[in-house]
């Protein structure tokens, strides 16, 4: 488990191996959530990197008659 220490400008190094895995660059924005006590920080991913990600979804089911 990594560690980290707040700044006292309440700033957070990210570390390397992290930024590497997550592939975050500089100037990236990040959704920040408090969960369960806990800070999640989301990266945001632009609209192209998702571009595909659903391929091959089933789309043959049965909708609900108010889902229609």
């Amino acid at each position: 488990m990594l560690t980290v220490t707040v700044s006292p400008k309440y700033q957070v190094v990210i570390p390397k191996a992290v930024r590497q895995a997550l592939r975050i660059r500089p100037g990236q924005k990040m959704q920040v959530v408090e969960y369960n006590g806990r800070i999640e920080l989301i990266p945001e991913k632009e609209i192209t990197a998702l571009r595909g990600f659903i391929r091959g979804i089933n789309t043959e089911f049965k909708r609900e008659q108010d889902r229609v």
